[in-house]
């Protein structure tokens, strides 16, 4: 394997930078494998002032193995035949919040900026995942209250960037999520309205009449980057990246078309879905791959599964997938104009089936009780009301319980990245029966809708499915499915 700390550093072309347009807080590995590229893509072809400012709201790492290559990078595109590396310009600095809170202000204010965009996960909007409220007492909240001069969270930076454009007589910028949240604009327009309301009335009025919050769904796979691969592109390219991002061929962008003064980089001309509603596009994909992702990351990290394409691999799991989709997902779904669902759910399985995308069970298993409720729950909700057996994503809910007990089935500790990670753990040792560690984590309202905790059927089919899972094991518990 190539020594990359031996090669030169990988650095950018003598092409002049663009001017700064747009400001990404979380700049993490998606945004930079997905949005990014769109971006310059849609600069290369049409012009325009859209370079990227990104933003590291709590730590320094992406910003100290950017800079030193001038924030270029390669996104590594895991194609079947073979990796093909693409060289990104876009990203013209980065900056970290703890380190100067009031650089990354002046960046969101500053009047080219047209653009805020998010990647900072589902916790990252502190809300409360199964009404969309803002958690007032999450403890960025409680400082973006006390010292508005220096939030702490996103929506925190967005609010007082937005007061201090009002202030200052410019227009706002709009703000665009790319994170997988159902109605997602709506979502965050509604958070930020609470927290500006908190802090002013009138900023809420202004806000809410000015700024524009466009529903987007993103879909690209991007597993995490390990040293290895660090090295593997080394060995292709002759140079080292420290801060390459993995990236699957398949890529989809779907914007509902509604920014401020209609300022936008010309997406459409590379391909984005620039629509007037993405609700379809968004429940088709949430569903139908993010339900199934984490369906698949509970049920195959129990199984000692290690990735989503060795767990596919397993006919019991590939026929159980299947089966979610034809029986459970695809008859509660209305289809985008154009799209033939089976046919969507045929090519994501191809998708899965990728031995070049290492999507680790356990990365997608992070974060399961802000993801459940939009990925799952919702489905289960309509299918029960519809009179649908559900029983296979009633299987994934009873092995999302399991996963967050914190003990796999050999005895060992699961690494359980959560949020609430130590609450619901509690609740699962507090218990001394099965029943009572379902019960126990049904009535978490934050995760659990009243409509499923007061559903005796689905009570009881979820705490048969635990016990199932305790006692012979996710692998058995999907080939009784099957059968």
């Amino acid at each position: 394997m190539t020594q990359t700390h031996s090669l030169p550093r990988i650095s950018r072309s003598q092409a002049p930078k663009p001017a700064v347009g747009i400001v990404h807080l979380g700049l993490g590995a998606f945004y930079r494998a997905h949005a990014a590229i769109y971006v310059a893509q849609a600069m290369e072809k049409s012009g325009g002032d859209w370079g990227i400012i990104g933003v590291s709201l709590k730590s320094s790492g992406q910003r100290d193995k950017l800079a030193p290559q001038d924030c270029v990078y390669t996104a590594l595109e895991l194609a079947p035949t073979g990796p093909i590396p693409h060289h990104v310009e876009i990203v013209q600095n980065v900056l970290v919040v703890p380190e100067n809170p009031a650089a990354v202000l002046d960046a969101m204010i500053d009047e080219a900026v047209k653009i805020v965009t998010l990647t900072v996960t589902e916790k990252g909007y502190c809300h409360e995942p199964s009404t969309g409220k803002l958690l007032q007492n999450h403890p960025d909240i409680v400082q973006d209250l006390s010292d508005p001069a220096n939030p702490a969270s996103a929506l925190g930076f967005l609010v007082r960037a937005l007061e201090a454009r009002r202030a200052a007589g410019l227009r706002p910028f709009t703000v665009m999520t790319c994170d997988n949240l159902p109605d997602n604009g709506r979502v965050v327009r509604g958070v930020v309205l609470e927290l500006a309301g908190l802090l002013s009335a009138d900023l809420a009025t202004w806000i809410a009449a000015e700024v524009k919050f466009p529903c987007t769904m993103v879909d690209r796979i991007v597993p995490a980057t390990k040293p290895e691969d660090i090295d593997a592109l080394g060995a292709l390219i002759g140079k080292y990246d420290a801060s390459p991002v993995m990236m699957e061929p398949f890529r989809q962008w779907v914007i509902e078309d509604d920014f401020v003064d209609d300022l936008r980089p010309d997406l459409g001309a590379v391909g984005v879905q620039l629509v007037d509603n993405v609700t379809a596009f968004e429940d088709m994909k949430l569903r139908c791959l993010n339900g199934t992702h984490s369906s698949l990351a509970y049920l195959g990290y129990l199984g000692g599964l290690e990735t989503i394409s060795d767990t596919v691999a397993q006919p019991a799991y590939a026929a159980f997938v299947k089966s979610l989709w034809t029986n459970e997902i695809i008859p509660g779904l209305t289809p985008p104009q154009g799209v033939d669902l089976q046919a969507y759910a045929d090519a994501l399985f191809a998708r899965y089936e990728n031995p070049s995308i290492r999507h680790l069970t356990w990365q997608i298993a992070m974060d399961g009780s802000q993801k459940l409720p939009q990925r799952i729950l919702t489905q289960l909700e309509n299918g029960l009301a519809a009179g649908r057996s559900m029983s296979g994503l009633i299987l994934a809910v009873a092995a999302w319980m399991r996963y967050v007990g914190g003990v796999d089935e050999t005895g060992a500790p699961i690494d359980v990245r959560d949020p609430m990670a130590q609450h619901l753990k509690a609740l699962c040792n507090a218990a001394e029966t099965n029943e009572q560690k379902v019960q126990a984590l049904l009535a978490v309202t934050g995760i659990f809708p009243m409509s499923l905790q007061n559903n005796t059927q689905f009570v009881a089919a979820v705490t048969a499915a635990y016990e199932g899972l305790v006692t012979q094991g996710a692998r058995k518990m999907v080939e009784i499915y099957n059968d």
